[in-house]
């Protein structure tokens, strides 16, 4: 299944109108039982997750392998994972019983903005970090009655139930945070596909670009590389092997590309194209058009309107 970009096409995909959308006007907050999003989604078995716009914190029961980048993680019979936004993974059940729960937040659902501004420094939601953990049996079923309260409290009328919430979900975190030193299991290392396609899939999901103030994040092969918590150099030598392009060139190619996007179906000035590609100068991505295209952006657009 694709991935979701944004909270309306994550529950269009697993098949629900979402009644608990916008919680107290302070972000987004929800929880699921996985067996009956299985159920919904019974022609699409892969679990969907928006890696664009919030977290994600699954309890597992059955048989599951999580890849990251150069990683590999496996969770036998009862798990606890973590996911954060930035940083993209695989995940595919390897048995036929999947059940547990999931939640789903937003950085504006949290208490207060300087927890929002730690949380990606966390160490379950650290860069570099496996946070997939297995689990005893005891403890999934510890685990599973904080969301069962979850899904008891975002159905009451209870006036400061969205407090509890948070409160429910830091408790998660704390949780994962004690699992941290002892339990987190790392498999074998993985093919270079799996870095390739997890680096292909960084890269889009940048795009498109969608309204001026939008502005690329991630420019250069070392933005890629940390994000992965891989070297740079292990990650051009991999694509290179792996495609016959660099790291570089993967990128120049895909902005190229969106550059003549915006330049065809837009109005924007080329300036403002420009700074949302992240170039410091306009000067600068006149000339790396023109190097990318043999025209320069003026030229290119003009060219549409014959």
């Amino acid at each position: 299944m694709k991935n979701a970009t944004s909270l309306t096409e994550f529950y269009a995909q697993i098949k629900t109108d979402n009644p608990h959308i916008a919680t107290d006007q302070l972000g987004h907050f929800n929880v699921f039982e996985i067996e009956k999003v299985r159920k919904r989604m019974a022609d699409s078995p892969e679990m969907p997750y928006d890696k664009r716009t919030y977290f994600k914190i699954s309890l597992l029961k059955g048989s599951y392998k999580v890849e990251y980048a150069d990683k590999t993680l496996s969770i036998s019979n009862y798990g606890l994972l973590f996911a954060t936004p930035k940083i993209p993974y695989n995940f595919n059940p390897t048995s036929e019983e999947q059940s547990g729960f999931f939640c789903v937040f937003t950085y504006d659902f949290l208490p207060n903005e300087n927890l929002r501004e730690k949380m990606d420094a966390l160490p379950v939601f650290a860069q570099g970090a496996t946070p997939v953990f297995e689990i005893p049996e005891e403890e999934y079923n510890a685990l599973s009655l904080i969301y069962k309260k979850m899904k008891v409290e975002l159905d009451s009328d209870y006036e400061f139930r969205y407090d509890l919430l948070r409160n429910y979900v830091l408790e998660l975190i704390h949780n994962g945070q004690k699992l941290m030193p002892k339990h987190a299991k790392v498999g074998a290392m993985s093919a270079g596909k799996r870095i390739t396609s997890l680096f292909i899939e960084l890269l889009e999901r940048q795009f498109p670009i969608d309204n001026p103030q939008q502005k690329l994040q991630l420019r250069r092969a070392e933005d890629y590389a940390d994000r992965l918590a891989i070297h740079s150099n292990h990650l051009n030598k991999t694509l290179k092997e792996e495609t016959s392009f660099t790291t570089k060139q993967f990128i120049n190619l895909r902005i190229a590309q969106e550059a003549k996007t915006l330049l065809m179906e837009t109005d924007w000035p080329v300036a403002t194209i420009a700074d949302c590609l992240a170039f410091e100068e306009t000067s600068h991505f006149s000339n790396f058009f023109k190097k990318q295209t043999g025209e320069s952006p003026l030229k290119f657009r003009s060219a549409l309107m014959i």
